[in-house]
């Protein structure tokens, strides 16, 4: 058989796309790239393939079988290329760089998908609340997010999760693996939050706004940081107020007009209809639910009693955050500075320390701040001598 491999004679050409080749077979393969042409098929899923090598490679999921093995650890993998990627883990080789901060990866798809922490590129857009992210896997596991589905369970605890990598984290809190600081001996339930971490240490700030020269820890503080140079202000299509980040604007349509407990389903701002009033102040709500909780404000009614100090709450979720004084547990962490708060709401309001945005305004001298308390005490100076 003639080999055209090292010879200019590539008789084969594509008359779609100019692409030429030295054999009849590969032509073929690849002209099935634009007809979309896949003639070999899956026995057991269905699935599709242009030529018999990649169903030959797919069969491996099904059977289980994994050919590569690593010389030093053992591990064995399905295909020769993971294999590949997996060996740099022994090695510490990362030979693909990025050309904006220097920093470098073992695998070309993690440099792709970084990159678009430079850029702001995020292609794949919810179809429900319009978020929008930079890889399509982070997009699937944002839908769960309004399906309420949960596919993931921990076979210790039985806690369910919308995503694989969360379960993962999660695992490891049965297992007491932690991730330490080298240089404070703070630990971290994720090898992540102690990069990000240390960077408090090493004042290092990679991510840097090209409009102010302002530096960041992370990406994604950088991308909601910019909002503020673009002016663009996220109006709300219910109430008209208008929001600097586009993230407030969910949070502001979907959240209770006071701070929503973590299992309460009180009704939310701009939930429509409301069909269930309350007949002594005459507020309404989404549902039969919410307007019970409510009307212990009128009738006293606690009856939620704390089993350690005896103080009666008003409902089930009040009494879950209440304990959390007397246990000191504070479930909610921040991922950049490693801070614990005890509810949600404590958290979110923490994080404008780190984005630099300042969302309260005062209406009197202008003057913003990060926080609403900080607001309050700052308008003590307007009305002093009043």
């Amino acid at each position: 058989m003639p080999k055209y491999i090292h010879k200019a004679e590539q008789p084969f050409r594509c008359d779609i796309c100019g692409k030429t080749f030295a054999h009849a077979g590969n032509f073929t393969i690849h002209s099935r790239t634009h007809t979309g042409e896949k003639p070999f098929r899956c026995d057991i899923c269905g699935k599709s393939f242009i030529h018999t090598g990649q169903l030959n490679i797919h069969k491996r999921i099904h059977t289980g079988k994994k050919p590569f093995r690593c010389d030093i650890c053992g591990k064995s993998f399905p295909y020769k290329d993971s294999l590949t990627t997996h060996n740099r883990t022994h090695t510490g080789e990362k030979p693909f760089h990025c050309d904006f901060c220097g920093k470098s990866f073992s695998h070309v798809n993690s440099l792709t998908l970084h990159k678009k922490l430079h850029t702001g590129e995020k292609p794949f857009c919810c179809d429900i609340c319009g978020k929008s992210f930079s890889c399509k896997g982070t997009l699937t596991s944002h839908k769960l997010s309004h399906t309420g589905e949960k596919p993931f369970s921990c076979d210790v605890c039985h806690k369910t999760f919308s995503r694989k990598g969360t379960l993962t984290t999660h695992k490891r809190i049965h297992r007491g693996e932690k991730s330490y600081c080298d240089i404070c001996g703070k630990s971290f339930s994720h090898p992540y939050s102690v990069i990000v971490h240390k960077r408090i240490h090493t004042k290092e700030k990679p991510y840097r706004c090209d409009i102010c020269g302002k530096s960041f820890t992370r990406g994604d503080i950088l991308t909601v940081h910019k909002q503020v140079h673009t002016g663009k202000k996220h109006e709300c299509d219910i109430c008209n107020e208008s929001l600097s980040v586009s993230g407030d604007l969910t949070e502001h349509k979907y959240t209770p007009e006071k701070e929503k407990p973590d299992d309460c389903n009180i009704e939310c701002i701009h939930e429509s209809e409301k069909p269930y009033r309350c007949d002594i102040c005459g507020k309404s709500f989404t549902q039969n639910g919410g307007l019970t909780v409510h009307r212990r404000i009128h009738t006293g009614e606690k009856q939620y009693r704390c089993d350690i100090c005896g103080k009666l709450l008003p409902h089930k979720s009040a009494l879950t955050t209440h304990k959390r004084i007397h246990t000191g547990e504070k479930p909610y962490r921040c991922d950049i500075c490693g801070k614990s708060f005890s509810q949600r709401g404590d958290l979110n309001k923490h994080k404008y320390i780190h984005t630099g945005e300042k969302l309260f305004r005062c209406a009197v001298c202008g003057k913003s701040f990060s926080q609403s308390s900080n607001l309050s005490t700052h308008k003590r100076i307007h009305t002093r001598g009043k």
